[in-house]
């Protein structure tokens, strides 16, 4: 972390134990995010009296490059949070869920490409054995299975000539289709 971590008590007095538990936290964030630039702590006891007495806040906010986090727990909601340990646990586990987003949006790991869905006619099928070949415009050949039809009713209207759309795969034995549904 490139600047000293800030930790602040409202409404509590400040207690190196407490510190401590944040400190231990903080250097754990860091196996989420490498490069964080800076982490301020709030904990909070809104209000002494009332019918919310006692349920303490944590506040984290991590910056790092490219962006910031912002994580609070709502005490209203969990009355849990009149133990602070559980007040802070709580806030720096939703920290860590979102800091895990962060890394994966800036490595490009986020979501899986969506598979190409290729076209094609159905060239023959062999019903007794329940697979097909689906011809391209480019000549090339895919095998499907009748499990490869995303409706069990398809297998029954496929013709030699039919239109379909496919996922492309590859195989042992060479390209294969899934997901195959009628254009």
């Amino acid at each position: 972390m490139q600047i000293e971590p800030v930790i602040a008590f409202k409404g509590l007095d400040s207690s190196d134990a407490i510190k401590e538990v944040i400190l231990k936290r903080i250097e754990r964030l860091e196996q989420f995010h490498n490069r964080i630039t800076s982490c301020r702590v709030t904990v909070e006891m809104p209000n002494k009296f009332g019918k919310n007495a006692r349920i303490y806040e944590v506040h984290v906010d991590i910056t790092y490059p490219g962006g910031e986090i912002y994580s609070a727990r709502d005490r209203k909601r969990n009355h849990a949070h009149e133990d602070v340990h559980l007040a802070i646990r709580d806030s720096f586990n939703a920290a860590e869920r979102q800091l895990e987003d962060a890394s994966r949006k800036m490595s490009g790991h986020m979501v899986k490409p969506e598979p190409m869905k290729l076209h094609g006619t159905v060239d023959r099928l062999v019903p007794e054995e329940g697979f097909g070949f689906i011809k391209t415009a480019d000549e090339r050949e895919y095998f499907f299975r009748r499990e490869s039809l995303t409706s069990p009713e398809l297998w029954e209207a496929l013709v030699p000539g039919s239109e379909v759309r496919f996922t492309e795969h590859d195989g042992e034995k060479g390209p294969f289709a899934s997901a195959v549904t009628m254009v």
